[in-house]
């Protein structure tokens, strides 16, 4: 057979490739531990953080990787100031490893269902608003017509969701997709836009004036999500806009409950989506200690989607929950 040979090269080594039978990378030593070293190279470009993704040391994650350039006959990645970016060669082999990895994990979760009798799992992913309005009455309404079934939800932003998803962690999410990542690797379906508003505790002086406009917050404390997120991108440019000064006293988390807690024991005002205040500031607990603070402008934050991965088949039960979520954001919209 004749060969064709392209030349790489990295730190002055050239590297020849050549075409391959349809098998020759598993007859050559591929395992399935370089599929996922490959991957995690992909997912946090650097080999430090991928050995320690992986629970094993730095050297063996290089010779790990060195085998799969010895196997592939080619450069897979490159070395860069902050870490490493995989070549194109190193890209096609992640890609295929990302959905063969995924399989299996689909595999391993269908036997179990299986084995136990379970009526499947479902892996979903949810900013904070839709978690309340959209995944609860979805939850309420897929458990009692289908009781077996498990679901696992994560709430978290979207920059960390968006990557949770492209690592198969999740079924599907809804949030938006990050400015930082491609969106052809989505499918996306818009189904909603996030309100926010401000929460105080009770008996906040604030409250005292009525309706709250900016320039009452000047100098006050704030709670805040950390730097670069949404919903504070969105206080800030309101604030920018308006041409008032930017808080300066901030405390960042990421955690409602903290966020909520501080609330009820400050001074402090927090931003955070308008159905989880709601929802908090309803509560006989000690969170109804908070309250929404009157204001005379609006916190509308950019639209949320529901978001799969292009090119990856969702299990059943997912589908399942995917299409009450959708039909419950319809039924939203419709009031």
């Amino acid at each position: 057979m004749e060969k064709i040979y392209n030349d790489y090269s990295r730190d002055g080594i050239e590297i020849h490739t050549d075409n391959f039978r349809d098998d020759s990378l598993l007859r050559a030593g591929l395992k399935l531990n370089h599929l996922r070293m490959i991957v995690t190279i992909e997912d946090h470009g650097q080999i430090s953080a991928a050995a320690e993704a992986l629970n094993i040391s730095q050297p063996a994650a290089s010779r790990m990787l060195s085998e799969m350039e010895s196997i592939a006959k080619t450069a897979l990645y490159e070395r860069i100031a902050r870490g490493v970016v995989l070549t194109p060669f190193g890209s096609a082999l992640a890609k295929r490893a990302r959905k063969i990895l995924l399989e299996l994990r689909e595999a391993s979760r269908e036997i179990a269902e299986l084995r136990t009798g379970k009526g499947g799992s479902v892996y979903l992913g949810a900013v904070t608003a839709p978690a309340i309005s959209l995944v609860v009455p979805a939850i309420r309404q897929v458990t009692q017509t289908y009781p077996g079934i498990e679901i696992n939800i994560q709430v978290e932003t979207s920059n960390i969701l968006a990557r949770e998803l492209l690592a198969a962690r999740h079924d599907f999410i809804i949030c938006r997709i990050p400015d930082e990542l491609n969106p052809r690797l989505f499918t996306a379906h818009e189904i909603g836009v996030e309100k926010a508003c401000l929460i105080v505790r009770n008996g906040h002086p604030l409250l005292e004036k009525g309706v709250v406009g900016l320039h009452d917050l000047i100098g006050r404390d704030w709670v805040f999500q950390p730097p670069g997120t949404l919903l504070r991108r969105k206080v800030e440019d309101i604030f920018i806009s308006a041409g008032v000064p930017l808080p300066e006293n901030i405390v960042n988390t990421s955690s409602l409950l903290l966020t909520v807690a501080v609330v009820c024991k400050t001074d402090a005002i927090a931003p955070i989506a308008l159905d989880m205040a709601e929802f908090v500031c309803g509560q006989s607990s000690n969170a109804g200690e908070a309250c929404i603070l009157p204001i005379d402008f609006e916190i509308s934050v950019k639209p949320y989607s529901l978001i799969t991965a292009r090119e990856r088949a969702m299990p059943p039960s997912a589908s399942l929950l995917y299409d009450m979520i959708l039909e419950q954001s319809r039924s939203l919209a419709a009031t």
